[in-house]
């Protein structure tokens, strides 16, 4: 029997159906439209170590995650523990600004899934037409969102189906190119490659950087769903590790693999590499059901990702920080279903848009309040509550959070000018409308806000 915690939610998402979830969110259709962007950023073959880069701060931002999650699991993620940390000089501010910007951040990593899928399903079909493309688009959301309208154990047996599509496709296409593959073209690198001043790949590294860590985002989605995990202590933890171990290595076998068939220079230009790499070595009737496994992973990433994105506002409303529909669950399967329905628009708007704008923008935005403030959160809260368990510590602290810090702050700055100005206005917006609530509730600045230090009194659950 499950094991029912505060709140309504059910603990039934084990370490098997947690990796899944996060690997799902992470093999979406990222590396299958990335890769040319990667290779023209970096110039050449040695795209490999943009993947390589990105798993370095996904896996030292990961290890902030899991102390966090570990000692507080609960429905929300960064909500949670930036609520915890920052509640003694500020109140309410950092979570609410939290949730205000992952209402737009996580919905539009949703909509690159769509943007994608609907892009490499033009290699079927053939081109579409501008309202054929957006139909479908819309047509797609609407189907996640009705996946998703079941209760947790369903939800997670479905991500595990789709984890196995999503790893089948990659395989597909690794075992392709290494039965065409040539060395001599996937290790040989322009003249100057790696020169200091001048070569393509310190110059095109910070771009590198910015594709790398999209194509890794969703390592953390189990956080997010802390209160619906069995033995979150053990599970969260050993959850996000494993997921960015694992994609690393089919993230490098797959470009390495792709490079080895296609001539890089091609390959920068590809709109649909994987299928390319298939119609060179099996031919097109193997491209054609490898397309099809491509658009089962794409959708499988945008499935894991509202899963895990709807508990944010949903906990936030819970806790009395954003509008109270967000904190309803379905009276029957126990799952927060306003909120899935406004995250599942949210991602319909942001798929009519051009995918390298919607990953700059939601990047820019993202780094911001939670890849930044998070890993000052997790040095506040040892300081300021000293006495949480914490059945995971970070390892070699503070150098993981260090780094992190160091990556976020480079992921920013190679945003873009437009996408940082959009990030700032939405900052300040947010910044208005906290403003008017906190004057409202009575809340810091404007009146006093409460201390909860909610996991000082509860032990993490499944700790020894």
């Amino acid at each position: 029997m499950a094991e029912q915690v505060e709140g309504g939610f059910e603990r039934r998402l084990g370490l098997r159906s947690a990796v899944a979830v996060n690997m799902t969110q992470m093999c979406g259709i990222g590396p299958f439209v990335t890769i040319p962007l990667m290779i023209a950023a970096l110039g050449g073959p040695q795209a490999v170590f943009g993947w390589i880069v990105g798993a370095l701060l996904a896996l030292v931002d990961g290890l902030v995650w899991a102390e966090l999650g570990a000692a507080m699991p609960g429905a929300g993620g960064t909500y949670l523990y930036l609520r915890e940390a920052f509640q003694y000089r500020t109140g309410r501010l950092m979570p609410f600004l939290f949730v205000w910007t992952a209402m737009f951040t996580i919905p539009l990593i949703m909509s690159t899934g769509i943007i994608g899928l609907v892009q490499y399903l033009e290699y079927l079909t053939g081109h579409l037409s501008w309202a054929a493309t957006h139909g479908i688009s819309l047509a797609l959301v609407g189907l996640v969102v009705f996946a998703l309208w079941r209760r947790i154990d369903a939800a997670g047996a479905i991500s595990t189906v789709l984890w196995v599509i999503a790893l089948v496709s990659l395989g597909v296409v690794v075992v392709a190119s290494l039965t065409h593959f040539d060395a001599t073209r996937a290790f040989t690198y322009p003249h100057g490659s790696f020169a200091l001043f001048g070569g393509p790949f310190w110059a095109g590294l910070g771009a590198g950087l910015l594709i790398g860590i999209y194509d890794y985002l969703g390592y953390n989605t189990s956080a997010y769903l802390g209160a619906e995990v069995k033995d979150p202590a053990r599970t969260i933890p050993r959850s996000i590790v494993i997921s960015v171990f694992g994609i690393m290595v089919i993230y490098l076998a797959m470009n390495v693999g792709v490079l080895g068939v296609v001539p890089w220079q091609e390959a920068a230009k590809s709109q649909s590499i994987a299928s390319l790499v298939l119609e060179r070595t099996w031919g097109k009737a193997a491209a054609d059901v490898t397309t099809v496994l491509i658009l089962l992973t794409a959708f499988g990433s945008v499935f894991a990702g509202l899963l895990g994105g709807s508990r944010v506002p949903y906990n936030a409303a819970r806790d009395g920080l954003f509008f109270k529909p967000f904190g309803r669950l379905h009276p029957r399967h126990r799952f927060p279903h306003v909120a899935l329905l406004v995250m599942g628009a949210i991602t319909a708007i942001g798929s009519f848009f051009d995918l390298a704008t919607v990953i700059q923008v939601l990047l820019a935005t993202f780094v911001f309040v939670q890849g930044i403030a998070q890993v000052v959160a997790l040095t506040v809260l040892r300081r300021r509550q000293p006495e949480l368990r914490r059945p995971y510590k970070q390892w070699l602290y503070p150098l993981p959070s260090a780094l992190a810090l160091a990556g976020w702050i480079w992921v920013y700055a190679s945003s873009g000018k437009t996408p940082i100005i959009f990030s700032l206005l939405v900052l300040a917006a947010g910044l208005v409308a906290f403003a008017g609530w906190a004057r409202a509730e009575r809340q810091w600045p404007f009146g006093t806000s409460p201390i909860r230090e909610e996991f000082l009194a509860t032990p993490a659950a499944g700790a020894d």
